[in-house]
């Protein structure tokens, strides 16, 4: 049952834990591509430091956590 566990956890951690070490111009393209997908237009995705966030909405984490990918509608 714990060996059950650990797998469950380890399915759930994984994902996100790659989505961190991808290169952030790959991962802003995929966010992109599912925004357009939506029908949203008039945005803007912009990469920026952790530390330079503010209060725009973050869609992305990339690099290690060191950068973050943020949404701002035009």
């Amino acid at each position: 049952m714990k060996r059950l566990s650990l797998i469950i956890a380890l399915a759930f951690a994984l994902p996100s834990a790659w989505a961190q070490l991808k290169p952030c111009d790959e991962l802003k393209t995929e966010i992109a591509a599912k925004i357009d997908a939506n029908g949203v237009k008039n945005y803007t995705l912009e990469i920026v430091p952790t530390e330079q966030v503010g209060d725009r909405k973050v869609v992305g984490s990339c690099e290690g956590g060191s950068k973050k990918i943020v949404y701002v509608r035009n």
